[in-house]
């Protein structure tokens, strides 16, 4: 196995800079933060952002757990990986996650200064210290099991609010899919809007989609969805089916995070009744106002 460490101090830009590393050294495989990434995907592993405290996080960043450890030693072993590039704080730091992988250690240490400026240092660590933003380089959707593209880290940051007083806030990991090298990714409304009316529609219940907003910011989208539901069926359970449907495929198809979906039923339609038998009853349209105030 050939293992290469990339090491640099935290929120100089190593998780943004870890592809062109490995593209340059033929290295397929990235071990960041706890996750296994190969090219586009997340192969095993969990991520240290989902841990409660910052003593958990930095055990789970370097593999102390050891059910995690074998399940990423396991993914590598499946794969037949040659080569693995581990990003981590210190020449330490990688060599230890690759003696707890079960390796000997680290063949060779490429460091921040050697692929980025210190101009580009510095904007990486404004960019973490003011904005709280870390990038980790896998597709959002990738990652919607664990993350929703973009969470809040336990660990604590200060931000000084004013002569002697400091704000405590998260700091914000930002999922960057790959072609955002690239260039600009954008849906348009609508195109949002005919994914909700379909699903909408394919639930039983729902009779049509009378409104539809959306608002995008840069936590995610936040939805709100009025339906013309059908009388005689279980709004609740219908709802509630057309919100998860809806939250689901929109994530699955524009890989967007769904931050809110609020559904509500704004409208009663009553359509025909078959008759089944004789003791069917069917209703006019002159006795659908006195059924209605009965029931």
């Amino acid at each position: 196995m050939k293992i290469v460490g990339f090491v640099g101090s935290s929120g100089t830009g190593k998780s943004h800079r870890s592809l062109w590393v490995s593209k340059e050294r033929d290295i397929d495989y990235i071990i960041d933060d706890g996750l296994l990434i190969k090219g586009n995907t997340v192969l095993a592993g969990v991520s240290a952002k989902r841990e409660p405290t910052k003593l958990a996080s930095v055990r789970r960043a370097v593999f102390q757990d050891e059910i995690h450890a074998k399940e990423v030693r396991r993914a590598l072993d499946k794969d037949k990986a040659n080569s693995l590039l581990i990003l981590g704080t210190s020449d330490g730091m990688v060599n230890k996650i690759a003696q707890r992988l079960g390796y000997e250690g680290v063949g060779e240490i490429v460091r921040i200064e050697e692929v980025a400026s210190d101009f580009e240092i510095q904007q990486a660590l404004i960019s973490r210290r003011q904005n709280g933003m870390h990038v980790i380089p896998v597709p959002t959707l990738e990652l919607k099991k664990d993350f929703s593209g973009f969470w809040l880290d336990p660990l604590q940051i200060l931000k000084r609010k004013g002569f002697g007083r400091y704000q405590v806030i998260g700091e914000k990991s930002v999922v960057r899919p790959t072609f955002s090298y690239l260039g600009n990714y954008t849906i348009s409304d609508y195109t949002i809007y005919q994914i909700v009316e379909y699903v909408a529609l394919s639930i039983a219940g729902v009779d049509s989609v009378s409104r539809f907003v959306a608002d995008n910011d840069s936590e995610g989208v936040y939805m709100e969805l009025e339906l013309v539901m059908v009388y005689g069926c279980n709004i609740k359970n219908a709802l509630l089916e057309v919100k998860q449907a809806v939250i689901k495929e929109v994530e699955k198809l524009a890989a967007l995070n769904i931050q809110s979906l609020i559904v509500v039923a704004s409208k009663l339609i009553i359509k025909d009744i078959p008759k089944k038998s004789s003791n069917t009853k069917i209703f006019n349209s002159a006795e659908i106002p006195e059924l209605l105030e009965d029931s």
